[in-house]
């Protein structure tokens, strides 16, 4: 199971068929969001030529007024970074429809910086983890390995680098959690 977003997920089996089945749950992410009344020309889903290599995928629409994105890169392969999309979505707007969140709540959780995959990859790197790690434990570790080395009040501290760590950890775990 991975948590993302505060939801539990199954880890997606894909092993065959990777193609059609990107084509599949682009058809599911789209379902998903017409039941908000967002039309087909207002959603950028860029699909990749083959769906087994390694790529990020994203998602972003124009509801509300509000430009909208979501992207997720940290799985082997596009088909299953899409297959999070489609079920990070369809939780999310099973909550606003439900009423469990607000618009503007729901509208905060998908409102992405265009650069937010680089910086995510740029935090992994000051922490010195994978660009691809997704246990936070493994992450949290690595934190606090660090920021333990230097923390202001130790020999080796360095205020910047401290602040840089914190910064990175931060961010993974909105990511994460």
């Amino acid at each position: 199971m991975l948590k993302i977003k505060g939801n539990l997920i199954e880890a997606p089996s894909i092993t065959d068929s990777f193609d059609r089945r990107a084509v599949q749950i682009q058809n599911k992410i789209l379902l998903t969001l017409k039941l908000l009344g967002v039309d087909r020309d207002y959603i950028l889903l860029p699909m990749e030529k083959m769906a087994r290599k390694k790529a990020p995928a994203s998602v972003s629409w124009y509801f509300e007024s509000r430009n909208l994105k979501y992207s997720y890169s940290l799985l082997p392969r596009f088909v299953e970074n899409l297959y999070i999309l489609d079920k990070v979505l369809t939780l999310e707007v099973a909550k606003l429809l439900s009423e469990e969140i607000t618009l503007d709540q729901f509208a905060h959780e998908f409102s992405e910086d265009d650069d937010l995959s680089d910086q995510l990859v740029e935090a992994r790197k000051t922490l010195g983890v994978d660009a691809s790690e997704c246990d936070f434990e493994v992450i949290s570790k690595k934190y606090k390995d660090l920021a333990r080395k230097y923390h202001p009040d130790m020999p080796e501290g360095d205020h910047r680098m401290f602040q840089r760590i914190n910064a990175a950890h931060k961010l993974i775990r909105k990511e994460l959690l």
